[in-house]
């Protein structure tokens, strides 16, 4: 079983306990390691713990959580004031030339708002955070499960490593067979001929594998930003998948799921828009006091002044309205999503169940009786018995079957992954 441990302090306990548990059907870490074993061996937490502190696309959510936050500063506060300063009767003509007849307003001037806007403006800003923290667990599942996947590939091609290793052994072992025969003169000099070139050819599979293998650290490596992998081998054992759960109850878990849930925080959102289009409609009055001097006397007079727009709750029908549809989407949205995360969450369940069932036939049944005919046909080619092609053929059948039964593996661990990461849940308990 994958067991990962995911720490992050920073994060409300939520996403911790998604990225906890998730991927926890492949237990990959022994107890006491040491120091050189730490440094050469990479392990699926470790990994996991690698990408959550340094993969810069989570990063990105820091800064737009952080600009949010700022958005709200200003959405709570009240309306401003204007200061204003109005001068008439000033520079005309005959009478009013000059400043002698002029007329001085000095003025404060504000807002009241009515439908409790200022609420509405705060809500809507504080979903925008909510529906941005919703995605940004969405988004680390979906990265931790993209780490997992690449993980697996990378162990399965450790695993064919190994088996490139045991035909590199039995080609070795057919040659000095073969050598052994033609002096004897039981085989004709053919064989040895055949038997080198199957031993340079399982040489030159065995490169390939390796510089494949290469490939896929390197780009695991790329996850938290490294440019080389600075470990050897990968710990896990890929042949460890057992029965989970029924899919009915996976299915009510995906249901539940950050992706899911994600739709739930954009209805919140949406619903505090529209609240704030609706409360945009109550008409606001604007007031002014202020003093007003007339030069020509000497006299200072009080000037109050109130004024509303008319037809605000007509004019601003269109921005509900527009509200309320981006509000009604959501819904439709979501259950498209809900129809495919089925068909996703079937056809993985299907095939990793299929894959289970291969693997352990694999183990039970065809591994062991090509094991053992490998073992009677090389006995009975020493012997003169068996011709080199039955002998050959013998090696490639084990070698085949061992190498489908990595891949059956390798799909099984492929597909739980899928599951755990739609689910956002373990499949098995660790």
């Amino acid at each position: 079983m994958f067991f990962c441990k995911l720490v992050m302090a920073a994060w409300r306990s939520q996403l911790r306990c998604a990225c906890g548990c998730l991927l926890c059907f492949f237990i990959v870490i022994p107890n006491v390691v040491g120091a050189q074993s730490k440094e050469e061996r990479l392990t699926l937490p470790s990994a996991l713990s690698r990408v959550i502190e340094r993969n810069p696309s989570l990063k990105v959510f820091n800064f737009r959580l952080k600009g949010i936050k700022g958005l709200r500063v200003t959405a709570d506060q009240s309306p401003a004031y204007e200061a204003g300063l109005q001068v008439e009767n000033a520079f005309g003509s005959g009478a009013f030339h000059g400043l002698e007849q002029a007329e001085y307003t000095l003025s404060l001037s504000s807002v009241i708002e009515l439908g409790d806007k200022r609420r509405a403006r705060v809500n809507a800003v504080s979903s925008r955070y909510a529906l941005v923290d919703a995605q940004r667990e969405a988004e680390t599942l979906d990265l931790l499960g993209k780490v997992t996947q690449r993980y697996v590939v990378a162990l399965a091609l450790q695993e064919k490593l190994g088996l490139a290793e045991q035909a590199v052994a039995l080609n070795e072992a057919t040659l000095n067979i073969a050598e052994r025969r033609v002096k004897q003169g039981a085989s004709p000099n053919s064989e040895v001929l055949r038997a080198r070139a199957a031993l340079a050819q399982s040489r030159i599979s065995q490169a390939a594998l390796i510089t494949e293998f290469d490939i896929q650290k390197t780009e695991l490596a790329s996850f938290w930003g490294d440019t080389q992998a600075n470990f050897k081998r990968l710990e896990g054992n890929l042949f460890r998948v057992e029965p989970g759960k029924s899919f009915d109850l996976l299915y009510q878990r995906v249901s539940r799921s950050p992706m899911i849930r994600v739709y739930a925080s954009e209805k919140r959102m949406r619903d505090a828009q529209v609240k704030l289009a609706q409360s945009e409609s109550e008409t606001d009055i604007r007031w002014q006091l202020g003093a007003r001097r007339h030069e020509a006397t000497g006299d200072t007079a009080l000037v109050v002044g109130l004024s509303v727009p008319l037809f605000t709750e007509r004019r601003n029908r269109g921005e509900v309205q527009a509200a309320l549809a981006a509000r009604d989407e959501v819904a439709y949205r979501r259950q498209a999503a809900l129809l495919e995360l089925h068909t996703l969450l079937f056809d993985a369940y299907q095939t990793r169940q299929h894959s289970i069932s291969a693997v352990e036939q694999f183990q039970s049944l065809v591994i062991p009786t090509l094991t053992e005919a490998l073992t009677l046909t090389q006995k009975a080619y020493e012997s003169g018995r068996y011709s080199y092609l039955e002998w050959v053929s013998a090696q490639r059948d084990l070698l085949g079957a061992r190498e489908a039964m990595v891949e059956a593996a390798a799909k099984a661990l492929l597909n739980q992954v899928l599951i755990e990461e739609l689910t956002a849940q373990p499949l098995m308990q660790p």
